[in-house]
């Protein structure tokens, strides 16, 4: 790809040894990275173009919260956009930069953005670091735990208690509700941050480029540096741990087989990604789960839950949201198919090809 006159000068520049040049395409795919760059960040063009994002050299709520103000501003004017900041080199520590960003064109197309650095080398970092308002915490907690993902959970289990309710099968208990809407939310966001975790652990993200695309999967809080590995672990594990809670005080009212249900989801949601038996990888055994899980044991567990009564109604009336939530999870696996292959996930749109799982 060529680049645009501007960029060149500053690549081609022997004088200015103080300035690193970094180049991107839109998605942020780093395209060059020139030897200031490598001097200044730690890394080798090697190990950086085409491998990995701008985004690696901020940190998580600096990305969250400003990075795409500052692109904004910099594709508005011919001039780019300057501003002090804080970056992190490989070997985890902070600097302050003076940092301009400007919107690379060809054929007047717009194609990425070039970033130039400086350091500030008599700048605290801490004087620099862009300041994270509530709103930009609120959404590190939204892409931590994919708080949106939750309506795959919310929408059966309300569903089955009206279906319920119609059918005379249950009497609205608000109190049961409120434990049975919580426990399944607990265990459906145990279920996202284990995925999350097993998903960094083994290998996939860091293979995955893609992860920008409005479909590809994971919420790369790790690599944003929003978590830890250990600390992302204990939530999975905590959320679990409420999940269980909720279910407890639900058997406490003579509805003991509602073990039965949680030992399932539990089971699921770990394994869905956990090893040993990494079920994703099972050649569409983690499909079947996700639809079961999702679907019809949800809808039957939560009239259980309302009633002591395990109705194979139930099970059928949770048939139809199953398909749409493994519908929605196969129309996620497409962008991922080409690293998930690579780490070894080998879910049914990897098994049978894009071309073939396009027509499911």
């Amino acid at each position: 790809m060529k680049l645009n006159k501007e960029i060149k000068r500053y690549l081609m520049s022997e004088s200015d040894d103080v300035t690193s040049v970094i180049t991107c395409d839109i998605e942020g795919r780093i395209e060059t990275f020139n030897q200031n760059a490598e001097e200044l960040f730690g890394y080798s063009a090697n190990e950086i173009v085409g491998k990995k994002r701008v985004s690696l050299f901020s940190p998580g709520m600096v990305v969250l919260g400003h990075v795409a103000k500052w692109l904004k501003e910099a594709r508005n004017n011919r001039e780019g956009y300057s501003t002090k900041t804080t970056f992190i080199r490989k070997d985890g520590t902070k600097f302050a930069a003076e940092f301009t960003c400007t919107a690379t064109m060809k054929d007047g197309r717009h194609i990425g953005y070039c970033g130039r650095t400086k350091e500030l080398k008599d700048v605290s970092p801490m004087d620099t670091m862009p300041k994270t308002t509530l709103l930009t915490r609120f959404i590190s907690i939204v892409a931590i735990t994919r708080l949106p993902f939750l309506s795959a959970t919310w929408i059966p289990i309300i569903a089955s208690v009206v279906w319920g309710i119609q059918r005379g099968l249950i009497e609205m208990d608000w109190l049961t509700f409120g434990l049975v809407f919580m426990g399944g939310s607990f265990l459906h966001l145990a279920a996202n941050t284990y995925n999350d975790y097993f998903d960094w652990t083994s290998g996939t993200d860091q293979i995955n480029n893609d992860y920008f695309l409005q479909l590809s999967g994971g919420s790369r809080a790790i690599e944003l540096g929003l978590i830890t590995e250990k600390q992302l672990f204990r939530l999975a594990t905590s959320f679990l741990a409420l999940a269980g809670l909720s279910g407890i005080v639900i058997m406490l009212d003579n509805k003991v087989e509602l073990l039965y249900y949680g030992l399932v989801g539990a089971f699921s949601g770990y394994f869905y990604t956990g090893y040993p038996l990494r079920l994703v990888a099972r050649k569409g055994i983690g499909e079947l789960l996700i639809g079961l899980n999702y679907g019809p044991l949800m809808t039957m567990g939560a009239i259980y839950a309302m009633s002591g009564i395990h109705s194979w109604e139930a099970f059928l009336f949770g048939i139809p949201f199953g398909i749409l939530t493994t519908a929605i999870l196969w129309i996620n696996q497409f962008p991922d198919s080409k690293s998930d292959e690579i780490a070894g996930k080998h879910h049914l749109v990897v098994v049978l090809g894009l071309e073939k799982s396009s027509w499911g």
